[in-house]
């Protein structure tokens, strides 16, 4: 559930920054909202690596 936690800590610390962006126009936060979304996308693809191997192992 450690990885769990991971995700939802940091789609919790872009609000900020999303609402900055969207409501405000502000780029720089579009810019940390790109990072922060690129972030979120290396962690979910390290999280299904685990997933597999972990399943890999558990049918093997």
């Amino acid at each position: 559930m450690n990885r769990f936690e991971q995700i939802k800590n940091l789609v919790m610390s872009l609000e900020a920054d999303f609402v900055k962006f969207y409501d405000k126009n502000n780029q720089a936060a579009g810019t940390r909202v790109r990072k922060g979304m690129q972030d979120l996308k290396t962690l979910a693809q390290e999280i299904r690596v685990e997933v597999q191997e972990s399943k890999n192992e558990a049918e093997g």
